[in-house]
Formats: structure tokens, C-alpha cells, sequence
């Protein structure tokens, strides 16, 4: 849910709740007081005390009186001469608040409250209505705040007279004033849980959202990253924690990528520095044997350069590997690519490395299984270096006293692809799949005889996948190891 979402919510809830719910407190209040009053005054449970004003509410309290003495009118009007039927009908109306007069001609019959009628005296005559002897008519004295209902009729005799049914309107205030107590305190509770209930679900969907985010940023701030930030929601601060949360598994990875780096770094350096050494060891070495005359003949004097010369190349080619993996690290390999002939490309490479692979005493075969006119987009120098690292770390690990080396070109449809097999110690399984990491090297080659700064294969990988080929192993141990790879074909 969208925080303009919740926002509307919020509002609505704080508004349109509220009143919702007051105005169904007060209905029910007003139930509830329409029972009290019909239990207690005997008023019918129907009366609406929010309408018609107060004369219809107690109107109703002697509801059921009138209905008794319109039944007494219609059959025996002298029964309103009868002092104890009076005086009971009194007391039940001094249950109401109310009490009852009975005039007879120009004198009052009868006064259930003395001192009130002094006050409404006036009110009890000139009411006459002939026209209307059996209708009730009600009448509010503002002055005195009392209810007046009258019913005019005829004593036996002749005589007119008056029933007067006289409620105090003021004895029914704190009836009143409860009830609305009760809604103030009703509404102050509504206003009261609603304004609780939207903090809490403030509180959860964005303040405790909030608080988590700050926690993580605090934890970031110390260099701690090793952590997750739940994401709980979908709306701007949900989102927010996600992209956080990313941002921090990208942190946790670039930093993972910088110690990985300080780390090969450092086995560069070390793995550098232990191969240049061992060359320029055995250079010293030779050299000093020709300055101290130990090469007395013509020949050994031929073997000491020819040694010195290739402890040259090797260190050569250290130091080139060196060079090629800082522009790997930085990925600005310097790449030509052109249209190269497949068959002419891989001839010219076999006739320089055949050179010194027979000076090595190593057997090279090749075999080109494609057409003549099979191309092939590429980087002619970096190619050279792939056929250079690959045979190069043959070269290292031959155990034995004939080495041979194959090259096969095959044509694989839209690919190109490249063999290189050696007859050398093999790599086990559990090690083949690592071959082509950086500065990987197997622990039994791992000696200043075999050398070898780690990257070479590292730097065949990355350059076969910038021409968009691929490349693998195969190999068995004691048997020998041969590297694949493929170079897609291009129309000529």
C-alpha cells in the first residue's frame, strides 16, 4: 500500500470513523434511553428523543393516563367527582413528574400540587372549547417550564369541567443531562480508541520501517554488512528498504571483490617474485661459470648461452604476463580484430612454435581438418598468445622423457574449434574444473622447477570469451591434457 494510500486512509479513519461511530453511540444511547424511559415513566420504546422537541418526549410520559381517563369520559364523567379516585390517579402521575387538576365550572375540583397551580392559575381557565370536548390540547408554559395537557367535558349535572394533566418539564433534566454525559464520554472513547488504533498502524507501517532502516544504516556506518534488512511492504518506504537492502548486498560484494583483489594481488607479487627469481638465479649461475672458465669448450660454452638465453625468455614472458593481466584488471586489452584464414593463420603459428619445441626435444603433431577458405573473426596477436600460454603450460608440467604435443583444427559447423593435446601428467578431476581460475595452480606444481605465476591459462579464458568462443579441458591423469576451444566461423 502507497503512503498517499495510507495518508487517505489515515484521514478517513480519523474523520469519517469518528463521526460514524459517535452518530451510532447516540443512536444506541437513544435506545437505550427510550428503554429507561419506558421502564421507568412508561413511555412507548419507539419515542425518538432527538425529535419533535420536548413536548412530544413528555408528552408520552402520561400516555397511557390519558387512554385511562378518555375511557372513564365515555362512560362515567361523575367518577371525576370522586375524591380517592383523584387522589390515586395523582399519585400515579407523581410518578412521572407530573399531577393532575379537575375544574368544575369556575372552581378547581381538584389540585394534586398546590403551590404549582398558584403559579399556572391563569392557565386553567379560558380553554373552553365546545367544538373539541374530546380532543386533548397541550400547552408550554415557558415561564414556569411545566406541560400542560387539557381535556374539557361535561359533569352529569351540566356543568362543563377540565382534566388537566400538568408535568414539570425541569424534573427531567438530569435525565437529560446523563444522556448527555453519556455521549461525551462515549464520543471522547471512539475519539480516543481511533486515534490509538491509527498510531499503532502508523507506528507498524512506517515508523517501525523507518527505525529498521536507520538500525541498518548505523550498522553500515560501522562497517558491518553481514546482515539483513526485512522488507515487509510494498509502498515508497518498502521500496526504499529493498533498494537499501540491495545496495547493501552490492556494498558486502564490492568490498568481498576488493579483499579478493588485495589478496591475488599479493599471490601476484609473491608468485612474480618467486618465478623471476629462479631464472635469474640459474643466469647468475651460468654466467659465472663462463667468467670463472668452467665452459672451457666450445660446447658446453654453447649450452650455458643457449640455457642463459632461455631463462631470459622465460623471465620475458613473466614479465609480459604481468603487463597483460594489469590491462585485463583494468579490462583495456588493446584488441585488432580482423578477418583471419583459419588454415594459413594456424600453419604460420605452428611453424614458430615448432622451433622451439624441437629445440626442447618435444614431438609437435598438426592436424587441420578445415577448408581453405574457413574464416575466422579475431585478434591475430592474442590468438598467439593463446597457442603460446596453452603449449607453455604443457611445456611445464611434461613428466615425460618424449613429450609430444597434437594441435587439431575441426570444423564444427558454425565453429571453429581448437585442440591442443599434450602427453603430460594429467590434472584430477577434483582439480580440472579450477584450471582456468586466476592465479589457480595445483598443489604438486606448486616448486620453483615448474614455476609459473598462476594467470596464464586465466589470461587464454578471458581472451577466448572476448572473441565470443568458449573454451574447456579434458584430461587424465598419468595420460595427459587436452584444451578445446571455439572460435565462430564468419562468411568470407
Amino acid at each position: 500500500m502507497k503512503i498517499r494510500t495510507k495518508l487517505a486512509i489515515a484521514f478517513l479513519t480519523i474523520t469519517v470513523v469518528p463521526i460514524t461511530l459517535i452518530y451510532m453511540a447516540i443512536i444506541g444511547l437513544n435506545n437505550y434511553q427510550a428503554r429507561v424511559f419506558s421502564e421507568t415513566y412508561g413511555v412507548s420504546e419507539d419515542v425518538d428523543l432527538f425529535s419533535g422537541a420536548s413536548i412530544r418526549v413528555f408528552s408520552h410520559l402520561t400516555e397511557s393516563i390519558q387512554k385511562e381517563i378518555d375511557k372513564v369520559l365515555e362512560s362515567d364523567t361523575g367518577k371525576f367527582s370522586n375524591e380517592t379516585y383523584l387522589a390515586d390517579l395523582n399519585g400515579r402521575l407523581s410518578m412521572k413528574h407530573s399531577f393532575l387538576v379537575v375544574r368544575k365550572a369556575e372552581n378547581l375540583l381538584f389540585v394534586g400540587d398546590t403551590a404549582t397551580v398558584e403559579e399556572l392559575k391563569q392557565e386553567f381557565f379560558g380553554y373552553e372549547d365546545a367544538a373539541a370536548p374530546s380532543s386533548w390540547r397541550n400547552f408550554l408554559d415557558k415561564d414556569t417550564e411545566h406541560l400542560l395537557k387539557i381535556r374539557e367535558f361535561t359533569f352529569p349535572d351540566g356543568d362543563d369541567g377540565g382534566v388537566y394533566l400538568v408535568t414539570n418539564v425541569m424534573d427531567m433534566v438530569p435525565e437529560a443531562k446523563s444522556m448527555i454525559f453519556e455521549m461525551l464520554v462515549t464520543s471522547v472513547m471512539i475519539l480516543f480508541i481511533t486515534g490509538a488504533v491509527l498510531t499503532v498502524w502508523v507506528y507498524q507501517s512506517i515508523l517501525r520501517p523507518i527505525g529498521k532502516l536507520q538500525e541498518a544504516t548505523k550498522k553500515i556506518r560501522d562497517g558491518n554488512l553481514d546482515f539483513t534488512l526485512e522488507v515487509e511492504d510494498d509502498d515508497e518506504i518498502g521500496q526504499l528498504c529493498q533498494n537499501f537492502e540491495e545496495m547493501r548486498i552490492r556494498l558486502k560484494e564490492s568490498t568481498e571483490e576488493k579483499v579478493q583483489y588485495d589478496k591475488e594481488s599479493k599471490e601476484l607479487i609473491s608468485n612474480i617474485s618467486h618465478d623471476l627469481k629462479t631464472p635469474i638465479t640459474a643466469i647468475k649461475g651460468y654466467v659465472e661459470g663462463i667468467m670463472d672458465g668452467v665452459a672451457s669448450s666450445p660446447e658446453k660454452l654453447d649450452k650455458y648461452i643457449r640455457t642463459i638465453y632461455h631463462k631470459a625468455n622465460d623471465m620475458d614472458r613473466l614479465i609480459d604476463e604481468l603487463t597483460f593481466y594489469s590491462k585485463i584488471d583494468t579490462n583495456k586489452i588493446p584488441y585488432t580484430f580482423s578477418r583471419i584464414n583459419v588454415a594459413n593463420y594456424f600453419r604460420d603459428c605452428i611453424d614458430e612454435v615448432g622451433l622451439e619445441l624441437e629445440a626442447r626435444g618435444v614431438e609437435l603433431g598438426y592436424f587441420n581438418y578445415v577448408d581453405e577458405d574457413v574464416y575466422v573473426i579475431a585478434d591475430a596477436e592474442q590468438m598467439k598468445r593463446v597457442i603460446n600460454n596453452i603449449i607453455g603450460n604443457s611445456l611445464k608440467y611434461m613428466d615425460k622423457k618424449k613429450g609430444i604435443i597434437n594441435i587439431r583444427i575441426l570444423d564444427v559447423g558454425d565453429f571453429v574449434q581448437v585442440e591442443i593435446e599434450d602427453n603430460g601428467k594429467g590434472i584430477g578431476p577434483r582439480e580440472l574444473p579450477y584450471i582456468f581460475d586466476r592465479f589457480y595452480r595445483t598443489d604438486s606444481s606448486r616448486n620453483s622447477a615448474k614455476g609459473g605465476s598462476g594467470i596464464g591459462l586465466s589470461i587464454v579464458k578471458k581472451i577466448v570469451e572476448d572473441h565470443g568462443g568458449r573454451i574447456w579441458a579434458t584430461s587424465k591423469e598419468g595420460i595427459g591434457t587436452e584444451i578445446h576451444f571455439v572460435l565462430r566461423k564468419t562468411s568470407v
